[in-house]
């Protein structure tokens, strides 16, 4: 027996000791990723869920960025968007791209061999033959199912996204970090702003350098400045910077201001066509003191579309103000943060200037409540960790008054019910605006209103949703407008039919801090009892109004009614009337049995002379009808508030900036005095 190390092994020994010997792990190295590269491999987070839904989220981006921009400067938005398509060969010549004819089909993912071709041409000549029988027997005939899609992405459809606005525009050095340096721009703070995560235009640009490879192209003006900067730039993915290809100033000689983006991107118009314009068209209900302009071109003229959305009112929303933090809503890592930014040197300053509701007598007890180790005069730069804590926990279990809702800027009553108005064409709306509320620290504003009727409205609920003034489209079984409006609301009650009536929902909310759920922030939890409660009551308070309205129209609707039934038997009741009277008259004249007063005895005795004649008798009745349902119209009117004259919409048209004027507002109408 060889007890040794055996010099040589059998190659099936050599091949078990192989497998068994476990792999050695290689060393990861730490790696670091940048916030554009970030947003890169997480693009749904975005909203870049595909070509699709890229499209619409590109130009929800550019089109809340130029309204913000026109705000800014209390200017009327005037917004333009155009969606060219580019077929491949454009595109090709683009990029410099050569067309090369198919050299291997069958490596394509639409080749189709001889035997799948012969398989699908006799199902298809069997389903003819069999739709041809169902005809002549008189069957119902059955759609053809469609094909199966190609596996794989199959041909890219690509296309140019221009938007043009009259607002701001944007300083010339700041151009390239604005667009191509992911997580830097000018909305951050604590205040209400139409974007959901402060990308903007950066993730178009990060789609175009995924899917086309085109760099943005940027025109800005801004007031009273002599040129126009034009930037061409694409953003270093890897680093979070911008790569600039062309950055210069140019002869402004129309006078323009604003800012003019045009990007180049991969998409599918087909599939988002309807949602593109029915953001445009519930932008144009919640801003209808802007004017937008929405054009899509294609080579093939039955694709193009043209809608102008007009501007229906000059009375813009304030501005929202930047606000401090409400000492319930900050958490240990803001403290710190507001604590390093701070320009105050002591803890009572830092208390009074640094949040909202804190008094200087307030700021003393809680500073006397932190314990022995605090006093007004401590230097905030000097608390230690633990110190921070302490405040933290004092500030979540503390009494603090509400923050007010005067930071924020909703649509306005008036503005919501005149783009209802304007783009439905109700038959009747009513809206309500409920006061500030608070959640979490957070204050909030909810606005409604409800329609019934108009045009291109499908019966039942359409249920319409906002956050900070933009449309949400997805999501929408979740959202607590929905849950709200189709589970928690007794429509009957108020005389509205949930399921016949064309009925529209639209529901407001502004706030600091919109609750959204989900990775795409595209709906607002119904897990927030104060919304909730605000959402349900201002919709209430909305059918309250019209409850009033459809009873009265109800009213109204019966008494022409009743006057149609008169009139209908005007001339049967003329018929037996008048037989009567001229049988009395006749009785009358043979002095038979009627004894009867004088100016009865003259009211047949014109009968008798035919004075009286029955097409006579009946235009009297009818007269009288019509009297009658005068008087009542007339009651209806006193009570309900309106004149006899009838009433017609009146738009203010958008004055000259040289005229000086003050706004009086109400609910449902502006007031404006010239001075």
């Amino acid at each position: 027996m060889d007890t040794g190390d055996s010099s040589e092994e059998s190659p099936i020994q050599a091949k078990k000791g192989k497998s068994k010997t476990p792999r050695k792990p290689k060393a990861s190295a730490l790696k670091q990723k940048s916030p554009a590269e970030f947003f890169a491999e997480n693009k749904n987070i975005a909203g870049f869920d595909n070509p699709g839904k890229s499209l619409y989220t590109t130009v929800r981006e550019l089109v809340e960025n130029a309204l913000d921009s026109a705000e800014s400067i209390a200017e009327l938005p005037f917004v333009e968007v155009t969606i060219e398509e580019i077929n491949k060969s454009k595109f090709n010549s683009m990029i410099g791209l050569i067309d090369r004819e198919r050299v291997d089909e069958a490596l394509y993912g639409d080749f189709e061999t001889d035997k799948a071709r012969e398989k699908r041409l006799a199902k298809e000549a069997r389903f003819q033959e069999i739709q041809a029988k169902n005809v002549a027997l008189g069957k119902k005939v059955k759609e053809q199912t469609s094909a199966k899609t190609i596996k794989g992405r199959g041909e890219a459809s690509f296309y140019r996204v221009t938007c043009k606005d009259n607002g701001r525009g944007m300083p010339h050095d700041d151009i390239p970090n604005m667009f191509g340096r992911v997580l830097s721009g000018t909305k951050y703070g604590l205040k209400q702003t139409r974007g959901k995560f402060g990308l903007g235009a950066k993730m178009a640009l990060i789609w175009s350098k995924m899917s086309t490879g085109l760099p943005i192209e940027i025109s800005s003006s801004m007031k009273n400045q002599s040129y126009t900067s034009f930037c061409r730039l694409d953003i270093d993915i890897h680093r979070n910077i911008p790569h600039i290809h062309v950055h210069e100033k140019r002869d402004d000689k129309e006078q323009w201001h604003g800012a003019e983006i045009q990007v180049v991107i991969e998409g599918n118009w087909t599939t988002y066509r309807s949602k593109i314009l029915h953001y445009m068209r519930q932008m144009a209900v919640i801003t209808p003191y802007a004017q937008f302009m929405f054009r899509f071109v294609s080579d093939t003229s039955d694709k193009n579309v043209s809608i102008r959305f007009a501007r229906r009112t000059d009375v813009m929303p304030a501005v929202p103000l930047e606000t401090k933090y409400h000492p319930s809503a900050v958490d240990l890592l803001l403290i710190k943060r507001l604590i390093g930014e701070t320009t105050k040197q002591n803890l009572l300053q830092f208390l009074q200037h640094e949040f909202v509701n804190i008094g200087k007598s307030h700021a003393e007890r809680l500073i006397g409540e932190m314990g022995t180790d605090f006093s007004p005069k401590t230097p905030v730069k000097s608390l230690t960790p633990q110190q921070i804590v302490r405040m933290h926990q004092l500030f979540r279990q503390a009494k603090f008054d509400d923050p007010s809702g005067d930071c924020l800027s909703p649509a306005g009553e008036y503005n919501l019910r005149l783009g209802i108005i304007k783009e439905l064409h109700p038959d009747m709306v009513a809206t309500y605006t409920a006061s500030a509320q608070v959640f979490e620290g957070h204050p909030f504003i909810v606005e409604a209103g409800v329609s019934l009727g108009g045009k291109d409205v499908k019966q039942g609920l359409n249920i319409f949703r906002f956050a900070n003034r933009i449309p949400l489209l997805f999501e929408q079984g979740a959202d607590v407008v929905t849950r709200t409006a189709m589970k928690r609301i007794n429509w009957n009650s108020y005389k509205i039919n949930q399921t016949q009536d064309k009925i529209g929902v639209f529901v407001s909310i502004v706030s600091t801090k919109i609750p959204f759920k989900g990775t795409g922030k595209e709906y607002i939890g119904d897990d927030i009892s104060e919304i909730a409660t605000a959402v349900k009551t201002s919709i209430k308070q909305c059918c309250t109004q019209l409850k009033s309205k459809i009873v009265k129209k109800i009213q109204a609707r019966e008494q022409q009614e009743r006057k149609r039934n008169l009139i209908k038997y005007i001339g049967d009741a003329t018929g037996a009337i008048y037989e009567i009277l001229k049988e009395s008259s006749q009785l009358h004249a043979k002095k038979k049995r009627l004894e009867i007063k004088d100016e009865d005895a003259e009211i047949l005795q014109k009968v008798s002379s035919r004075i009286i004649t029955k097409e006579i008798l009946s235009e009297k009745l009818a007269q009288h009808v019509e009297h009658v349902d005068y008087e009542m119209a007339m009651e209806y009117a006193t009570q309900s508030g309106v004149r006899e004259e009838p009433r017609e919409n009146i738009y203010i048209q958008a004055l000259e900036p040289q005229k000086n004027f003050i706004d009086l507002h109400s609910p449902v109408i502006v007031f404006r005095l010239f001075v």
